[in-house]
């Protein structure tokens, strides 16, 4: 009975630097386990300035300021930091489009009562 622990592998390695034919260090793709693969980041930007023109002008104005802090969070090195900018600055995007598109529809109600209240209906 040999209770001894087998002997590591000498000599035999893979292109990852580990045993021939296993996987990359720290899990599929050589990242961590848990960690995101960095790649580009949609910053927003197209969507935060046409809804700052067209629909909610404060509400814009924040995405804007959102959206452009996401490339400068990327060149720090600031991934996650850039990702929450990102999803920030859509958010307060979609605010200022449903904000101005009530708005919109409570202009044309209004409107159109006081054009039938108006022509004496």
């Amino acid at each position: 009975m040999n209770t001894q622990p087998p002997p590591p592998p000498s000599g035999n390695f893979g292109n990852f630097g580990g045993p021939a034919g296993g996987p990359p260090p720290g899990g599929p793709g050589g990242y961590s386990y848990g960690q995101a693969p960095m790649g580009p980041v949609n910053n927003n930007m197209v969507m935060a300035i046409l809804t700052t023109l067209f629909c909610c002008l404060p509400f814009g104005i924040a995405a804007i300021v959102n959206a452009s802090q996401v490339n400068k969070k990327l060149a720090m090195g600031d991934y996650n930091g850039a990702v929450q900018s990102a999803k920030q600055a859509k958010t307060w995007s979609t605010v200022a489009l449903v904000v101005g598109l009530i708005g919109a529809v409570l202009y044309v109600l209004i409107m159109a009562i006081a054009g039938a209240a108006s022509s004496g209906y």
